[in-house]
């Protein structure tokens, strides 16, 4: 299964790419940088276009995203939130399915722990993916929500299987 973790941002996107059956590899990984002084609804559009050609690029199975979570900045949460939705519905209209994980979640997953820091986080990352150096932190992001969903789909399996 190829899993195509997303960190959204309106200024910096992160994504990175797992595959793997049994256990997963890195792929790819990048983070987007967009201007802040673009208008908005331009950044918007480039985020949209720029995650068709990675949907046609990687062909993911799924598509992994990080919830937007500003407990006190309400204006920056709709904004993510656009960037957000402008990957669900480029990964959408490819017919890929997409899940929404929080930020606890991710955090649970790769570190065992719901409020690790960042730099815990991508260290986590770079073990789990036995790289000589952590990445950066918007696709360190991308890459935990990606892990975060091949093990949901793992244990969802090994479940169904001994159902079976």
């Amino acid at each position: 299964m190829r899993v195509l973790g997303i960190d959204p941002g309106t200024a910096k996107l992160g994504y990175g790419v797992i595959e793997g059956k049994e256990e997963f590899r890195l792929v790819n990984l990048g983070v987007l940088s967009l201007s802040c002084h673009l208008p908005l609804a331009q950044r918007i559009n480039l985020l949209y276009l720029k995650m068709l050609e990675i949907g046609r690029e990687f062909y993911p199975d799924e598509v992994a995203i990080e919830e937007p979570f500003f407990s006190q900045n309400a204006r920056s949460a709709l904004t993510i939130g656009r960037a957000e939705a402008a990957a669900i519905l480029a990964f959408s209209l490819q017919h890929i399915p997409v899940c929404v994980y929080t930020p606890t979640q991710i955090k649970m997953a790769v570190t065992n722990y719901g409020r690790s820091s960042k730099e815990q986080v991508q260290e986590m990352v770079r073990l789990l993916l036995s790289l000589s150096e952590a990445p950066p932190s918007d696709a360190a992001d991308a890459l935990a929500c990606a892990i975060c969903h091949w093990q949901q789909k793992r244990i969802t399996t090994i479940i169904h299987d001994s159902r079976g």
